[in-house]
Order: C-alpha cells, then structure tokens, then sequence
C-alpha cells in the first residue's frame, strides 16, 4: 500500500507539468540510487551533481576531476527538468547538500515541451531546493549545443539565457556557459566533442566541461 501511494503521488505530481512524459519511469532507477544511499550512509554537506545523460556519463571522471571535493553522483540519463522535480527529494535533498550541480533542458526540448514550461519548472526545482535550505549553492549548466539537435538550437539558446536570468536573480544560484567553449569561434559545432551518436560527448567534451565546470564551482565552494 505504501509503495502505491508513493507512486499515486509521483503521477500527480508529474501531472503539474502536461507538457512532459510521465516520472514514474524513473522509480526503478531511484530505487537503485537509494540502495547505493543505504550502503554508503550519510554524505550530508557534500555536492549532489545531477540531471540528464550528460551528467550520467560525467560520472567515468567526475570524482577525479572534482577532488578532493567529494560529489554525490545522480545523473539518470533521458531525464528532463520535470523528472528531477517530482524526485527531488530521494535524489538531492535527503543528502542535505552543501550545493547541487544541475544539467537538464537538453532532453526537455527534444521531448516538444516549450520553453516557458521548462523555465517555469526550472524555477519551481530552484525554489524547492532553496525553501529546504536556504544556503545551498546551485549550479545550473546551460544546455550544450549538440550536433545532432542543432535544429532546435535556436529553442535551447533560449533555455540558457532563462536558467541564466533565474541565476541572476538568486544570491545562491549560479549559471555556468558550457555552451561557448563548445563552439568554433564561427559558431559551429565541433565533432570531435561527440560521439558517433552527436549528441553525447566524448572524452575533448568533457575536458571542456571539467575546465569550466570545475574551477566555477570551486571557485564559489572556496567561498563559503
């Protein structure tokens, strides 16, 4: 009965936002994250890093590239903004984190959901996270310009200047252009930041990611 309830309530949820795919797909996968919860026990304090499978993949280096800052890795790969909020709780906010690192917006505009609506649930994310604690750090990662999703660029250029004016307007949220230094300087993409499938990246994309990703948020984390 519990299990049924927690699953009514994932559906309602999900519910908020029409515009996306149904998060009760994700049950099995934040199962898992919770089975790894129980076995390493608590971690509170240190940098949840999530959202889609730019995130996920990240997770081959992301330990290495972060050290001596310990990150919790919670990146579930297909996710859009709206799956990260109805699973925030069991993903990011039982850990209490010091900050969170978020990727999402990618899959949300290849899934046909407007932009307004991925702004507006980015926001609700953002609040979620700063109403459990007002002093944790947000990290918002602006959507990265793939080859195989150049034709909705235009689209995705838009979710970064409105994750960007979300940063701004927050003292504890931050936005770091990933999106610039993977382009030519003529603003075309470059293929060797990509696998054969151009859209996940290879090992130069996440270099890229780990040189600007990396220092902004230990820049910041230094801070406090």
């Amino acid at each position: 009965m519990k299990k049924l309830l927690v699953l009514l309530l994932l559906v309602s949820l999900s519910a908020e936002g029409n515009e996306y795919p149904d998060s009760s797909r994700w049950l099995y996968t934040v199962g898992g994250f919770q089975l790894e919860d129980e076995i390493v026990g608590d971690r509170a304090g240190q940098i949840v890093a999530t959202g889609s499978s730019s995130m996920r993949l990240w997770d081959h280096s992301i330990h290495r590239d972060f050290a001596p800052m310990p990150i919790i890795s919670r990146g579930f790969g297909g996710s859009n903004i709206n799956d990260l909020l109805v699973h925030l709780d069991a993903i990011v906010l039982k850990h209490r984190p010091g900050a969170v690192i978020i990727y999402e917006g990618d899959n949300d505009i290849a899934q046909g959901v407007p932009v307004t609506v991925v702004l507006e649930t980015f926001e609700k994310v953002v609040v979620r996270i700063l109403d459990d604690n007002a002093e944790t750090r947000i990290y918002l990662i602006s959507v990265k310009p793939s080859i195989a999703r150049e034709s909705l660029w235009a689209e995705m250029v838009e979710v970064n200047q409105g994750i960007q004016a979300i940063s701004k307007s927050k003292e504890k949220v931050f936005y770091i252009d990933v999106a610039t230094p993977m382009l030519n300087s003529d603003g075309s993409r470059n293929p060797d930041l990509y696998v054969s499938d151009g859209l996940h990246m290879s090992q130069a994309g996440y270099d890229i990611w780990r040189d600007v990703v990396v220092p902004f948020v230990k820049r910041q984390e230094t801070d406090q």
